[in-house]
């Protein structure tokens, strides 16, 4: 199993990716960072630089064919970035013209919303996206993780950081099924 990690060069909420990325490890799979840029991403703990990662492809120079599902790790900055680029947007709207599952944490769900898939869909989010989730045609609830399967493809969401368990846990049933 080869998940995409897409995150833009600043903003990724840090453990929103590592404990994705690890559970993705553990479970035998090969976790790639894509990124709208080469190098490395900075990553935060809420309001303050963290860990900086370095970019495995970028998305001009990789193929929604070369994965089995996609991970959108949140932050405030990040999703706001992605949502600004063509390529990432782009990116993200083709794992669900190919039917494959993306799962989204915190506020990644703006990238979603710009991509256009959320419409007649059923989400979480962290709390603050709610109305504009409900502007671009989503149900929004207040849940832990929520998985929905309208098609086309899953889309696995959850709240935020304390969330993690839940949805690593229920992102890697999905990927299994």
């Amino acid at each position: 199993m080869r998940v995409a990690f897409l995150a833009a060069p600043e903003g990724v909420e840090q453990v929103e990716l590592t404990e994705p990325w690890k559970a993705v490890g553990e479970a035998g799979g090969e976790p790639v960072l894509v990124s709208t840029a080469p190098g490395e991403i900075q990553a935060f703990n809420h309001l303050d630089k963290a860990d900086t990662f370095p970019v495995d492809r970028t998305v001009s120079g990789t193929a929604v064919d070369e994965y089995d599902a996609l991970v959108l790790p949140g932050g405030v900055a990040n999703p706001d970035a992605l949502r600004m680029d063509a390529a990432a947007v782009s990116f993200v709207k083709g794992f669900f013209d190919a039917g494959k599952p993306v799962a989204a944490i915190c506020h990644a769900p703006w990238t979603l919303i710009e991509a256009d898939v959320v419409r007649d869909r059923t989400l979480t989010s962290w709390p603050s996206l709610r109305t504009d989730l409900g502007n671009a045609g989503a149900t929004w609830v207040d849940e832990q993780v929520h998985v929905c399967t309208s098609a086309p493809g899953t889309l696995i969401t959850s709240r935020k950081p304390d969330d993690l368990d839940a949805f690593c846990t229920t992102f890697l049933k999905e990927l299994e099924a």
